[in-house]
Formats: structure tokens, sequence, C-alpha cells
């Protein structure tokens, strides 16, 4: 499903963002990737997402090498992947219907398509009376769920949350990390990275730890450990 072979990022300044990395995550696996700032987290989404290059090692999602795919793959390859994000990312000047019909249009899926799966995968979000409310009408935990309803509306097989409870308060992160456990009984393989400490240890998943661009713990059923090492 995800295959880094001894990966690495150095920045043009210098950075050694990630240092031989080799991480290997299963289809239908849920996996919180941890660490402290500076330790490679977001520099590993990007680089999933193929919005960075590694400076040398092999990525492989899907049965395809990143680094092997031509430009024009990449938007194809990329609808494979349901994406949330901390800050939402929702278009203010569309409604919540039209927000998440936005991830179909550019799919080319067909307006009976669109109005039969949107109502529905907002329905499994709790926001099936919020479809024609704005973003700006919504708490932030609503906002995410409809982040949440976007990126799975065209059923990926791989869904990538990058800190997606950072500006939810206690309550509305715990909804937020059950309907992704919930979404991971699917059969959808989920990665979350996160700094929330109590939810990974709740949780009980696959932890992966990250210290200064190194894997430094990898644990089935692990807590948030960074600090120990």
């Amino acid at each position: 499903m995800i295959n880094l072979e001894n990966v690495s990022k150095t920045y043009s300044a210098g950075t050694r963002a990630l240092q031989g990395v080799s991480l290997q995550i299963e289809k239908g696996e849920f996996v919180f990737v941890v660490g402290a700032s500076g330790s490679g987290k977001s520099t590993l989404i990007k680089l999933l997402l193929k919005e960075l290059e590694p400076s040398s090692g092999v990525i492989t999602v899907n049965n395809q090498n990143l680094s092997r795919m031509k430009r024009r793959q990449i938007a194809k390859y990329r609808r494979n992947l349901g994406v949330v994000f901390q800050d939402f990312r929702l278009l203010k000047d569309r409604n919540i219907f039209e927000n998440v019909a936005f991830a179909q249009m550019i799919t080319g899926k067909s307006k009976d398509t669109i109005r039969r799966q949107v109502p529905a995968i907002l329905g499994l979000m709790g926001l099936g009376d919020k479809m024609r409310f704005f973003p700006n009408e919504l708490s932030g935990g609503e906002q995410q769920r409809v982040a949440l309803a976007r990126a799975l509306v065209n059923k990926p097989s791989i869904l990538l949350a990058d800190e997606p409870t950072g500006n939810l308060d206690p309550k509305n992160s715990w909804e937020i990390m059950e309907l992704l456990d919930q979404i991971n009984k699917t059969g959808t393989t989920v990665v979350v990275v996160t700094h929330n400490r109590e939810i990974v240890d709740e949780m009980q998943k696959r932890v992966v730890t990250l210290k200064q661009g190194l894997v430094v713990s990898d644990e089935q059923k692990g807590g948030y450990n960074y600090g120990k090492n």
C-alpha cells in the first residue's frame, strides 16, 4: 500500500528533513505519525502527496513508484488519496454541499452521482441538515467534518490527515478521531500526523515516531513517546 525505502529529503538550505526512512504501511492499517516540530512529519505527508520529491530513496504507493510518475499522472494519482488538513481549507464562497461536490466535479462525476453521493457522505458526518450552510456558519468541528466528507466522497483507498484536530477543542477532537476510526474499519488505510498525545495514547493504534528525520520507534500498539528518545 505505502512503502518507503531508505528515503531522505534535504531542502535547498541544507536542512535534512528525513534521513534514510524505511517504512511500510499495509492496506487497512491505522497509523499515527508523531514527533516534535521539525521531526519530518509534514515532509513525509508532502512526499506521499507528491508535492515534494525525495532527495534519495524510493516511495511506492498503491504499486506506483512516485519517482517514475509523469507530471500528467499526478492528478489521477491524488484522486486515490483523501487528505484532511488542520486548517480545513474549505471554499468560503461555496456552501457545504458545493464544497464536497467540488471534489467530485474535478474527477468528472456526473450530476446524478453528485446529487446522490454528496448528501450521503454529509449524512454520515452528521451534517445532513447543514448542506446549504456556508463554512463561516459552522463550528470548527463541523468544518473539519465537511473537510473529512470532501476527502472521502470519492472513496479513496488512503486517507492522510495532517494535524486534523489541531484547531479543535477536546470534544470535537474526539469526534473527528472516532469518525476516522470508523472509516478505517470500512477498509480505508488511515495515516494521521498529530501532536495530540492524549488521543494517541488512548486509541492504541500503530505509532511511528520521528525524531530529527529518523524513525526512532515503530510500535503496533504504542503511545506518544518521542520525548523518551
